[in-house]
């Protein structure tokens, strides 16, 4: 007797499901190789201080941060990758009163392949302790609204809202901040990540800082990523004067997959004199620059 050929209708049946398994399988790679990539947009890389402007006051920051070991995989198909390239923003800040400053930016890039992309336009309002810059404890809260452009975000989806609370304690000698930062992106396709951040400083006197900052991604809220598809990044820090201008520098290193292997950045921040105020007069803003800040005024630069 001949052996039974495959065109009986259980072989069929079962080459079907073979078929459908396949398939299933190859959908979910290509979704868990998606899910390795987390947002790589760091136009911005700081920790907020909750120290502001005076009243009337301007301030200008340049971020820049350059990964010269940056992530390779897009955080969705025809995404941004942040291997080899330049990313930054001009922020222009203004106080409106001793608790409350707003702010807005340009963020861009230059990619891997040197090629100049513009990331939409943001908007902040951040409110604060009054003279935080003077408390031993002292609060705000960050909200920024940003209109991304493709390939940054999706384009159904270009909308997003930063909420930034904002929590520190400092000494003669040291500061310690928190930033519990939720990311949310409207649309199709818009989710709530949670990022916190987290700074620890020692004043070495003379507006200089030396100290370390961590920087996060956990990926959606109630749906935390694996470890190793997270990003997780410890920079060290140094924040000093040069004249009137602020400095901050810092060399970062990613511990997972999901993270920029080495991150350099550099915040650049000058405050713009108070119309009508002495220069040598002390109101306001005193701070001493911290690293990752904004710059703030007298101090941008300490973390806001």
């Amino acid at each position: 007797m001949r052996p039974q050929r495959c065109f009986s209708p259980d072989v069929k049946l079962t080459r079907s499901r073979c078929r459908l398994a396949c398939l299933a399988a190859a959908l979910l790679a290509l979704t868990t190789g998606s899910a390795l990539a987390v947002d790589q947009v760091h136009d911005e890389i700081q920790v907020y201080n909750a120290d502001i402007n005076e009243i009337g006051q301007w301030s200008y920051e340049q971020h820049l941060n350059f990964a010269p070991i940056g992530q390779t995989k897009p955080e969705f198909p025809g995404g941004f990758t942040s291997n080899h390239s330049l990313q930054g923003t001009p922020e222009f800040a203004y106080g409106l009163a001793n608790w409350w400053e707003v702010g807005f930016y340009l963020p861009f890039a230059v990619s891997g392949t040197g090629e100049f992309l513009s990331d939409g336009a943001k908007i902040r309002s951040l409110f604060v302790s009054p003279d935080a810059e003077k408390r031993n404890f002292f609060y705000g809260i960050n909200f920024e609204l940003g209109y991304e452009l493709p390939p940054f975000a999706l384009s159904q989806s270009p909308w997003g809202l930063e909420i930034r609370p904002i929590i520190g304690v400092r000494n003669k000698e040291w500061e310690f901040i928190v930033n519990p930062i939720v990311d949310l992106s409207f649309g199709p396709g818009g989710e709530a990540d949670f990022l916190p951040a987290a700074r620890l400083a020692r004043n070495l006197g003379d507006d200089r800082f030396i100290g370390l900052e961590y920087y996060s991604d956990y990926g959606k809220v109630g749906n935390i990523l694996p470890l190793q598809q997270q990003y997780q990044e410890l920079y060290a820090v140094t924040d000093f004067k040069v004249k009137d201008v602020d400095v901050e520098l810092g060399a970062g290193y990613g511990f997972t997959p999901g993270s920029d292997r080495l991150i350099f950045k550099a915040i650049l921040g000058y405050a713009f004199p108070v119309p009508g105020k002495n220069k040598d007069d002390s109101g306001g803003s005193n701070s001493s620059m911290t690293m990752g800040v904004q710059p703030r005024p007298q101090n941008p630069f300490l973390v806001k």
